[in-house]
C-alpha cells in the first residue's frame, strides 16, 4: 500500500501543475523527501508533512480526504506503526487515526540532527494523541479538517448540555414515535429515491429514543420531519440524534449541527446564508477565510458537509412558515426538521410537504413509563420505609381510574416529558411538596389549569436552594425567587417582542424603543466624553469654570454626533451591533481575515471627514459666538474650522481604521463559545481596539492639526494654532474618539450602555446580568444553544411573558416596552 500514497501524491501534484522542486519550495519539505514518498522509498511520512503538502497543493476537500485516507491505509496495513484510536464519538476518532493530534514536539524533537520536514526510513512515528473523548475542544492539536474539528466541538457541547439537562438522571424518559400520516409525508418513491415506474413500499420507521440515528440512516433521501405536540420531547430527540449520529459517523458524512430555526426569516436571508451565519455565531473561528473568498462556515454549508438539524419550525413567526417551507423545498440538503403537528400541517396546506422527507410523530408517555420513572426520582435518604414512595398514591389512583371515563387532568398532563420533568422538579426534589395534591380535580379541573400550576411553581421551586458556585468558579450570590421571576418575565417578553427564541446578550437592549436606545446611548456617551474632557482641561488649565464649560460643549456635541452615527448605523436600519468574529493581535498576524485594510481606509476617511467637518463647524461657531455676535464672522470661522477639522479627522480616522484592519486576525477554529466566553472575547477585542485607537488617533490628530494649519494658512485667512492646543486636542480626541467608537459601534459597548447600566437602572434586569443568566441556566430555567441562551421550553417562555404582561398592567414599577 506504500505505493498507493505515492501515486496519489504524484497525481495530485501533477494536476496542480507543480514540479517536485516547486512543491518543495512552497511547502518547505525537501525535494528528497517528496521524491522518496512518490517512489515508495519513504514509507512513513509524518502527518504534519502530509498536511503541509496538502495545504500547498490547494486541494479540494475530497482530494485532501483522499490523500489523508491513503496515509491512514498505509498505517492500518502495518507499513507504519498504527496509532491507537480514541473513541471520541464525533469524528475525533478519524482525526486520531490520521495522526493529526500528535503532541507538541513530535516533529522537531524526533531527531535533533534532522529538519522537521525531512522524512526518512529511520524516522520514528509520531506518538498517539491524548484521549479527548469527553473534551475534544481541549485537544492540543485539533484535526486540521474544519469539518472534523467541528464534529469534535459539537460532540463536546451537546454532551455537556445533556448532562446539564439531566437527561440521563436516572435514565432518559422514553420518547417513542410512529410513522406520521401520509398527508404529511412525501411520496415514498421520492423518499426512497426510486427511478420512474419503480414500486415503492413504505418504510416502517416506528422506534424509540436510542434508535433515532439508525432510523434516519434507513431513509435514502436523508430528510426527516419529526412531529410532536408541545413538550413531547422533540428537542431532546434532536440532541440524542446529533450525539448518536456523530458517534457512528464516517469521515465522509456531514456533521449534524442543531439550529434553532425559529430565529430564521426566510424573506430576508437564504437558508444557506443563515446556516453559515448561525455557525459563525456559535463557532467564531469559522469566520476565517477558507480556500476561496468565502468563510469556512459558508464553505462547509455549500459543500454539503453540514447536516442541519432544524429545531422548532413551529416557532417561526406567523406568516413566515409558508415561505420557510418553500425555501426548504428549494434545496436538496439532507436535514432533520422538528415541529408541532398543527403548525407544520398548516404550512403544508398552504404549499406542500417537505420534499422527499419522511415524517414521524412522537407518541404519548404511558402509565407504565411513569411508574418506572417517577419513583426513582425521589429522595431516598431519611425515609422510614425504604419501599414507600411519594408517587405511589398518585400512580395507584391513575391505575384505578375507570377505562370507560375520560382521562383525568393529571393523566392527560403527564403524557408529555416536559410536564413530567416539571412535576419531578417540584415534587420529587422537594420533600415538603406532596404530589398527591395533583389529584385534586376541584382545584385542577382541566389539564390547562394543572399545567399552569406546574409552570407557576417551577420558578419558586428551583430558586429555593442556593447554588454552591457559578460556572465561572466564583461564589454564588443567590437570587430571590420573586425578583428572578420578574427579570425572567422581562426576558421572556423581550424575546416575544423580537419573535425569536434566542436570548443573546448583544440584543438584550433591543427590547427598548428605538428612540430610547438612541437617546440613552447619546446621553451616556455625552457624560463619559464630557467627564474626560473636563478632567483633562482642568488638569491642563487649572480653571474649574473653563473646564466645566469646555466639558459641557464637547460632551453635548459628541453626544449629538455619536448619537446620530448610532442612529444612522443601527437604529434607522433596525439592526444591532453584532459580536466581532475577530481579535486583534499586536505582535504578529498568523492568518488572513475576510476583511481588508483598503476599504476601511476609504470608509474611515470619508466618515471621519464628515464627522470632523460637522464637529469643527459647530465648535467654531460656538466659540466665536462667545466673542462676537457678528453672524458673518461666526459662519466664516465655523466653515474654516470645519475644513481644518474635517481634513484632520478624516486622515486620522482612515489611518486608525486601516491599522485596526491590519491587526485583525480570525479567532481560533476551536473557539466554540458560550455566552460568557463570547462576551469576554469581545470585551478583550474592544479593549485592544481602545489601546490602539486612542494613541494612534490622538497622535495623528495632534500632529495633523499643525500640518493642516500650515497647509491652509493664508488661503482661508490667518490661522492661530499652538503646540499646546495641538497636544490638548490630540489627547482629548484620542480618548473621546475611542470611547465614542466603543460605546456606539461595538456590541460590547452597547451591552455596557443598555444592559449593564440602563436596564438594571430601570429595574428590568439585575445589575449582575451575566451571573443571573448563568444561575438560571444552572437551575434548569434556561438552556444553552451555543453563543445564546434559550428558555428551557417555549411553553415556559410563553407562560413567563404572559405573567409579565399581566403584572405590568397593575404595577407601575414595571416599565412597558
Amino acid at each position: 500500500m506504500a505505493g498507493e500514497f505515492g501515486e496519489v501524491l504524484r497525481r495530485l501534484r501533477t494536476a496542480a501543475g507543480l514540479t517536485q522542486e516547486e512543491l518543495a519550495e512552497r511547502s518547505e519539505v525537501s525535494v528528497r523527501t517528496i521524491r522518496g514518498l512518490e517512489t515508495g522509498k519513504r514509507t512513513n511520512p509524518r502527518m504534519t508533512t502530509v498536511q503541509r503538502l496538502a495545504e500547498e497543493l490547494a486541494l479540494r476537500p475530497r482530494e485532501r480526504e483522499e490523500l489523508l485516507r491513503a496515509a491512514v491505509r498505509r498505517d492500518q496495513d502495518g507499513e507504519q506503526p498504527a496509532e491507537p484510536s480514541t473513541e471520541a464519538g464525533a469524528g475525533v476518532e478519524a482525526g486520531a487515526r490520521a495522526g493529526v493530534g500528535a503532541g507538541p514536539g513530535t516533529e522537531a524533537d524526533a531527531d535533533p540532527t534532522r529538519s522537521p520536514t525531512d522524512d526518512g526510513p529511520g524516522d520514528p512515528p509520531a506518538p498517539p494523541p491524548p484521549s479527548t473523548a469527553l473534551h475534544p475542544a481541549t485537544e492540543p492539536h485539533p484535526p486540521s479538517d474544519p469539518a472534523e474539528q467541528l464534529a469534535a466541538l459539537v460532540t463536546a457541547r451537546w454532551q455537556r448540555e445533556e448532562e446539564q439537562r439531566q437527561v440521563q438522571d436516572p435514565f432518559p424518559l422514553p420518547v417513542r414515535w410512529e410513522t406520521a400520516p401520509e398527508a404529511l409525508t412525501d411520496h415514498w418513491a421520492n423518499i426512497l429515491r426510486l427511478p420512474a415506474q419503480a414500486t415503492a413500499h413504505p418504510l416502517d420507521l416506528d422506534g424509540e429514543l436510542g434508535e433515532i440515528a439508525a432510523a434516519y440512516r434507513r431513509i435514502p433521501s436523508r430528510r426527516l420531519v419529526v412531529l410532536g405536540r408541545s413538550g413531547s420531547g422533540k428537542t431532546i430527540l434532536a440532541l440524542r440524534f446529533v450525539l448518536d449520529h456523530l458517534r457512528t459517523r464516517g469521515t465522509s458524512e456531514p456533521v449534524p449541527v442543531i439550529f434553532s430555526i425559529g430565529a430564521w426569516n426566510p424573506t430576508t436571508i437564504t437558508l444557506r446564508d443563515w446556516l453559515a451565519a448561525q455557525l459563525t455565531r456559535d463557532h467564531p473561528g469559522y469566520a476565517a477565510r477558507g480556500r476561496g473568498r468565502e468563510s469556512l462556515a459558508a464553505e462547509l454549508v455549500e459543500s454539503g458537509r453540514i447536516l442541519p438539524v432544524l429545531d422548532g419550525f413551529d416557532e417561526i413567526a406567523d406568516g413566515l412558515r409558508r415561505p420557510a417551507l418553500e425555501a426548504l423545498n428549494a434545496t436538496t440538503l439532507p436535514l432533520v426538521l422538528t415541529s408541532r403537528p398543527a403548525e407544520y400541517a398548516a404550512a403544508v396546506a398552504e404549499t406542500d410537504v417537505l420534499t422527499a422527507a419522511a415524517a414521524i410523530r412522537l407518541t404519548d408517555l404511558t402509565l407504565d413509563d411513569l411508574a418506572a420513572y417517577l419513583p426513582r426520582t425521589t429522595r431516598k435518604p431519611g425515609r422510614e420505609d425504604p419501599d414507600a414512595n411519594a408517587w405511589d398514591p398518585v400512580l395507584t389512583a391513575l391505575r384505578e381510574q375507570p377505562r370507560d371515563r375520560p382521562d383525568s387532568p393529571l393523566a392527560t398532563v403527564l403524557k408529555t416529558p416536559l410536564m413530567v420533568a416539571l412535576a419531578r422538579t417540584i415534587y420529587s426534589d422537594t420533600p415538603d411538596h406532596d404530589p398527591a395534591c395533583l389529584l385534586d380535580t376541584e382545584r385542577f379541573g382541566s389539564p390547562e389549569k394543572l399545567e399552569d400550576h406546574l409552570l407557576d411553581n417551577f420558578i419558586p421551586t428551583v430558586y429555593r436552594h442556593r447554588l454552591h458556585g457559578s460556572s465561572s468558579g466564583g461564589s454564588h450570590p443567590g437570587f430571590d425567587a420573586d425578583r428572578a421571576r420578574h427579570w425572567l418575565g422581562y426576558l421572556a417578553h423581550h424575546l416575544t417582542g423580537l419573535k425569536t427564541p434566542d436570548l443573546a446578550w448583544w440584543r438584550l437592549g433591543n427590547g427598548l424603543r428605538r428612540s430610547t436606545r438612541t437617546l440613552v446611548t447619546a446621553v451616556l456617551l455625552a457624560l463619559a466624553i464630557g467627564l474626560v474632557d473636563g478632567a483633562i482641561s482642568f488638569g491642563v488649565n487649572g480653571r474649574v469654570t473653563g473646564a466645566l464649560l469646555d466639558a459641557s460643549v464637547v460632551g453635548l456635541l459628541a453626544g449629538l454626533m455619536f448619537g446620530f452615527v448610532h442612529w444612522l448605523t443601527y437604529t434607522a436600519k433596525g439592526k444591532q451591533a453584532a459580536p466581532s468574529a475577530v481579535r486583534l493581535q499586536l505582535r504578529r498576524r498568523p492568518g488572513a481575515t475576510v476583511w481588508t485594510a483598503g476599504p476601511r481606509l476609504v470608509i474611515g476617511t470619508l466618515g471621519g471627514a464628515v464627522f470632523g467637518s460637522a464637529y469643527g463647524f459647530v465648535v467654531g461657531m460656538v466659540i466665536t459666538y462667545a466673542v462676537t455676535s457678528d453672524l458673518s464672522i461666526i459662519v466664516h470661522v465655523g466653515l474654516v474650522d470645519g475644513l481644518v477639522y474635517g481634513s484632520v479627522f478624516g486622515v486620522a480616522t482612515g489611518l486608525t481604521f486601516c491599522l485596526l484592519g491590519l491587526l485583525e486576525t480570525p479567532l481560533d477554529i476551536d473557539s466554540a463559545v458560550n455566552p460568557r466566553s463570547l462576551l469576554t472575547t469581545n470585551r478583550g477585542t474592544v479593549t485592544t481596539q481602545l489601546l490602539v485607537w486612542a494613541p494612534t488617533f490622538g497622535a495623528v490628530v495632534g500632529f495633523g492639526s499643525g500640518v493642516a494649519v500650515d497647509v491652509f494658512q493664508g488661503s482661508v485667512g490667518p490661522l492661530v494654532w499652538t503646540s499646546e492646543a495641538a497636544a490638548l486636542l490630540g489627547v482629548i480626541s484620542g480618548l473621546g474618539g475611542a470611547i465614542g467608537y466603543a460605546l456606539t459601534l461595538t456590541a460590547w459597548g452597547q451591552w455596557l450602555v443598555l444592559t449593564r447600566i440602563w436596564l438594571p437602572l430601570t429595574g428590568r434586569l439585575p445589575w449582575a446580568v451575566v451571573t443571573f443568566l448563568e444561575d438560571a441556566y444552572q437551575r434548569g430555567v434556561l438552556r444553552q444553544a451555543g453563543a445564546v441562551y434559550q428558555f428551557r421550553h417555549a411553553r415556559l417562555q410563553q407562560h413567563l411573558a404572559r405573567h409579565h404582561r399581566r403584572a405590568a398592567l397593575h404595577d407601575d414599577f414595571i416599565a412597558p416596552l
